[in-house]
């Protein structure tokens, strides 16, 4: 069977847990295409061209223990408005939501460019304030001295850049399921990520 679900949304929207909940529910196989640019990032950091490290990534790098702080973040964020970072990534994506078995893949274009035939599309969003609270919140848990206010400030400027860019912009496809997170609890949200795939799921027997 292939079945590919697609899942785009802000940062801090829930589409992660929604995805990994998804995919988890349905025994598909799930991809945090966002771990593909903050990859890129990370080593744009370290000193390397954008461009020569996504053509050099491999799946072993989403294994990397350093992709998750705000630095990466907004790192990832920059190199995702290079057009040569995208077409670079493009091929690697769209395997793996092809692959037998089924796949779930959360990220921000999914719906759009990578997998515009997807069986299934969401897009994931929340208000920025609810959005910026839980990204506080998550990387205050971690240990991370951080501000509200530019946690806020930081989730804006993301936004800003990743709607306006030329290259893929975050936008919803015109076929996805719209989920409002805002007022949800996690269980709630996930209910209806689940709710969305089942309906669209092929019938058994």
């Amino acid at each position: 069977m292939r079945f590919t679900v697609a899942i785009d949304g802000p940062a801090a929207a829930g589409k992660g847990t929604i995805s990994k909940g998804v995919a988890a529910h349905f025994g598909l196989a799930h991809l945090d295409t966002g771990l593909l640019y903050r990859v890129v990032g990370r080593r744009m950091l370290d000193g390397e061209q954008p461009v020569d490290a996504a053509r050099a990534l491999v799946p072993e790098d989403l294994e990397r223990d350093d992709l998750r702080t705000a630095d990466v973040a907004q790192a990832a964020s920059k190199v995702a408005v290079i057009a040569e970072v995208r077409a670079a990534l493009v091929d690697f994506q769209r395997a793996f939501a092809r692959r037998s078995g089924g796949a779930v893949l959360d990220g921000r274009d999914i719906g759009t460019v990578i997998c515009p035939e997807a069986e299934v599309k969401l897009f994931v969003t929340a208000s920025a304030e609810v959005r910026a609270e839980r990204r506080y919140l998550e990387l205050s848990a971690r240990g991370a001295d951080v501000d509200r206010a530019q946690v806020l400030a930081d989730v804006r400027e993301r936004d800003t850049r990743d709607t306006d860019r030329s290259e893929a912009p975050l936008k919803p496809a015109e076929d996805a399921v719209s989920l409002d997170t805002s007022d949800l609890s996690i269980e709630a949200a996930l209910a209806a990520g689940i709710a969305a795939v089942e309906a669209k799921m092929p019938a058994k027997g």
